[in-house]
């Protein structure tokens, strides 16, 4: 179980012969969504990505070991590495530079004959070329070790001849664009934070190599810039997950195994916290395969035949006994799995999915040997996992039971009755239809007065939030405020979930807005994150957006969500102006409630993304574990920004 180097070799060659044409740039900018998913916020990301992702190629090629990521003025993004640099000689069936025939021409890389890359995250070869086509401009410098060259494209076409700018002994490529505003018309600003996501992962899956990424725009107030090297590698992301987390390690190694075979290789590295989520990342040369593939699934398949064997082997487990489920052995589980193989074969250009077979049996192969060694060879970490697992195996047999009872209280229909307290909406259709979870009695009241019955349900909520810190799928059935949520939303959790159930389209916290409502939509987020996470992933949770203040002078009036928000109301209507501070929900009649939280017409809501998710998570992990220290650093350093605290 060595940290092996997994840098496959290739030849050496990498010149204009490198590089083979499958066909032309016509359709990338009529249909961008074929290419990088969407041209939404999502898609101007991974434009960044291509590029990254050919500099990670360079890596895995053994020729690259630092890219720099740079985030300038006006949207325009620079991306430098010190790989070998895109070769600039004449290409043999083009007649044209070999560099502009990479940026202008689709399908056109040195992934497809073999002599550039054998292994390869830009698997189609379109990365350069499809950034190319959906920039307004994009300028590339390349440095062969002998000269400098430079070229600019304007929307995917030549708009200046390849030309030598300077001499220089260093290799590597540097490439400076724009993405189009008329293609990304909801934005071309780039997230810090989600470019950083992604590039940490790639500098954990690639030990020893350095990425930098920096924030130059000059309207931020402060400039950004992250160092990212880990020489561990995936073990390294392991420990870095485990500590987002927030929760303590079962076991107390990482387990970690690796294999080749022919062109192909693979690692993982995983290990079980004392929480009670999963959390399996896999990857495909780099790339994050979200929608999984051969490579995790055979992982997870022999993580669970493993555990069995040894279970039964060692008398954990009884012969007459039912075996543990995969649920069971991923409680608490944090593992890495990564692959890097030739012919990689995605289901689409955003690489969600991995579907080589020969990858799933060298996987399996491999966890099925290297874990019943590690086993045997370490039996008190052996019994810890084996308690774990069997301990998450009797929660699961209680959860189907709370499950069973609740399947008995149905209504004459013998469909499950809904919650006394939930205001069902008329329409059935998920396409309209939207469910707000409000906290007391006397602002769901105002919120049934004052909703759409049409397309808007109210579920009020009452009784003791549970600590979902705490707490497996059993409790959730028996709480008496969580149970009525799952119940209404009709798709069940864990096992059961079923998003083609859902009866909601959209799913809003409607909490006040001071620290205690904060606290209540951080403990809901995470109960979605935790037990329902498609919904969190398909964007159907929201929070809705109370006003704090309401200005009033004469028949003027107006709604302010902000202390600046507040004086400049103050100002607009000249003064002597009457400011009412909401405290709560509840003090709005059902009237102002529909105005500013409810209308769709003038309401302002945020849609929860993963990421938002997962720092309630870790907030929640936080306050509500059982370290008291990381507790009291965290009220020490942000008591000076409470307000409004209701004592």
């Amino acid at each position: 179980m060595s940290n092996e180097n997994l840098n496959v070799p290739v030849t050496d060659t990498y010149d204009e012969n490198s590089i083979q044409v499958l066909e032309g740039l016509e359709a990338v900018r009529k249909r961008p969504g074929m290419y990088i998913g969407s041209t939404g916020e999502r898609g101007l990301h991974h434009l960044v990505y291509e590029i990254v992702d050919n500099a990670i190629d360079e890596t895995l090629a053994g020729y690259c070991d630092k890219i720099l990521v740079e985030l300038l003025d006006d949207g325009v993004v620079r991306v430098t590495d010190n790989g070998r640099g895109i070769p600039v000689g004449i290409h043999p069936q083009k007649g044209i530079p070999t560099v502009s025939v990479v940026f202008t021409i689709l399908h056109a890389g040195g992934k497809f004959g073999g002599s550039g890359y054998k292994v390869s995250g830009g698997l189609h070869g379109v990365g350069a070329s499809v950034v190319n086509a959906l920039s307004t401009w994009l300028e590339v410098i390349v440095k062969d070790g002998k000269h400098i060259y430079k070229q600019r494209y304007e929307k995917g076409n030549i708009a200046s001849d390849l030309e030598v700018i300077g001499d220089t002994d260093e290799t590597g490529t540097t490439v400076t664009y724009k993405a189009d505003p008329s293609i990304f018309t909801d934005t071309t600003v780039y997230d810090y934070d989600t470019l950083l996501y992604r590039l940490r992962e790639q500098a954990f899956l690639n030990a020893g190599i350095r990425i930098v990424l920096k924030d130059c725009r000059s309207d931020r107030e402060n400039e950004r810039e992250d160092d990212l090297h880990f020489v561990g590698g995936i073990k390294s992301y392991v420990e870095y997950i485990l500590e987002k987390s927030k929760k303590d390690r079962l076991n107390s190694d990482i387990i970690y195994m690796s294999t080749e075979k022919d062109d192909s290789q693979a690692e993982v590295a995983f290990l079980w916290s004392t929480g009670f989520d999963t959390k399996i990342m896999s990857f495909a040369n780099t790339i994050h395969t979200v929608d999984g593939g051969t490579h995790e699934s055979s992982f997870k398949n022999s993580l669970v035949r493993a555990i069995n064997k040894y279970g039964l082997k060692f008398k954990f487990l009884k012969e007459n006994d039912a075996k543990l489920k995969a649920d069971d052995i991923n409680e608490g589980l944090i593992a890495v799995v990564s692959v890097k193989l030739t012919d990689a074969q995605f289901e689409s250009q955003t690489k969600a999915k991995l579907g080589n077979t020969s990858i799933g049996t060298l996987v399996n192969n491999m966890v099925a040997e290297q874990l019943a060694q590690y086993l045997e060879d370490h039996p008190q970490e052996a019994k810890i996992i084996m308690d774990k697992c069997i301990s998450a195996a009797g929660a699961r047999e209680a959860a189907q039971k709370a499950r069973d009872l609740e399947r008995k209280k149905t209504g004459a229909s013998g469909r499950q009755r809904m919650p006394e307290k939930l205001a069902d909406c008329i329409s059935k259709n998920p396409q309209e239809t939207e469910i707000f979870i409000v906290e007391g009695d006397s602002a769901g009241g105002s919120a049934i007065k004052g909703r759409d019955s049409n397309t808007q349900a109210i579920l009020p909520l009452w009784g003791k939030m549970l600590n979902v810190e705490k707490a497996r799928i059993d409790k959730v059935y028996g709480n008496e405020k969580l149970a009525p949520v799952v119940i209404s939303l009709g798709t069940g959790i864990g096992d059961n979930f079923d998003i083609t159930k859902l009866r909601y389209g959209k799913i809003v916290i409607m909490a006040d807005a001071d620290v205690d409502g904060a606290h209540i939509s951080a403990l809901l987020m995470t109960f979605f994150y935790r037990f329902m996470p498609e919904l969190v992933y398909e964007g159907h949770i929201y929070i809705a957006q109370p006003p704090l203040f309401k200005v009033s002078r004469g028949k003027q009036h107006f709604y302010a969500f902000s202390d600046a928000e507040r004086d400049y109301y103050i100002q607009k209507v000249g003064g002597n102006a009457s400011v009412q501070r909401y405290k709560g929900l509840g003090e709005m009649d059902a009237d102002q409630l529909w105005e500013t939280t409810m209308d769709p017409e003038t309401r302002s809501m945020l849609r929860v993304t993963v990421e938002q998710a997962e720092m309630a998570d870790a907030a929640i992990s936080m306050l509500m574990g059982d370290e008291v220290e990381p507790r009291r650093e965290f009220i020490e350093n942000n008591a000076q920004y409470v307000q409004n605290l209701d004592i």
